[in-house]
């Protein structure tokens, strides 16, 4: 089946918040698909700090040194790749993004958040980079959180279900066909007889 079109996770997330009820207009949608640019929030920004404090130690000074150290221990040794592009193909979609971190068996994510709740990736489209990374012999998707205060991990294998994703990745492409006329970022469409691939070049 040719690729017809390429979604990556957070905007699958954003989708999904919308079909969840997520407070999220349809034009708030609109220029998420469009990429409109948004101010960076201060909590987008400590959250990519804190990751390339964990990472690189860039700064790490910034944060508590109790939860950088409980972070790194959760982290696979050794660390394999960082930013790792991985693509999925489910039926006429390519999945495509960049996970953190991987070793030898697992990816992590790093995530921050104001407040967290158990569960709260068990949906994620993030989940999908498990199948993508299959054939580097990764077997669990794994998500260290930190709310500043204290660490948690949710952790995925291949047999957790992705089936409420598939079903996302399906009404979202119902989603921009009926909004077609709307959408003005020409990654999201496979033009026939293009390279599907969607890695940074």
């Amino acid at each position: 089946m040719p690729i017809q079109y390429r979604f990556y996770p957070s905007l699958l997330n954003t989708f999904s918040r919308y079909m969840q009820g997520g407070n999220l207009s349809v034009q708030q949608l609109i220029d998420s698909i469009n990429r409109v640019p948004t101010p960076t929030t201060a909590a987008q920004e400590r959250g990519t700090s804190f990751e390339e404090a964990i990472v690189k130690g860039t700064d790490e000074e910034r944060f508590n040194p109790d939860i950088i150290k409980r972070v790194r221990k959760l982290l696979p040794r050794p660390i394999v790749d960082t930013q790792v592009y991985c693509q999925l193909e489910i039926e006429d979609v390519l999945f495509y993004g960049y996970v953190d971190l991987i070793g030898s068996f697992k990816a992590v994510d790093l995530k921050t958040t104001g407040s967290y709740q158990p569960g709260r990736f068990v949906h994620n489209h993030q989940n999908l980079y498990l199948h993508a990374l299959k054939r580097k012999g990764i077997k669990l998707m794994e998500y260290v959180i930190t709310d500043f205060n204290d660490v948690y991990v949710e952790s995925y294998s291949l047999t957790h279900p992705i089936d409420r994703q598939v079903e996302e990745i399906r009404q979202f492409k119902a989603f921009l066909d009926e909004h077609r006329a709307l959408i003005t970022d020409k990654k999201i469409f496979v033009a026939p007889g293009e390279n599907p691939d969607a890695r940074r070049r």
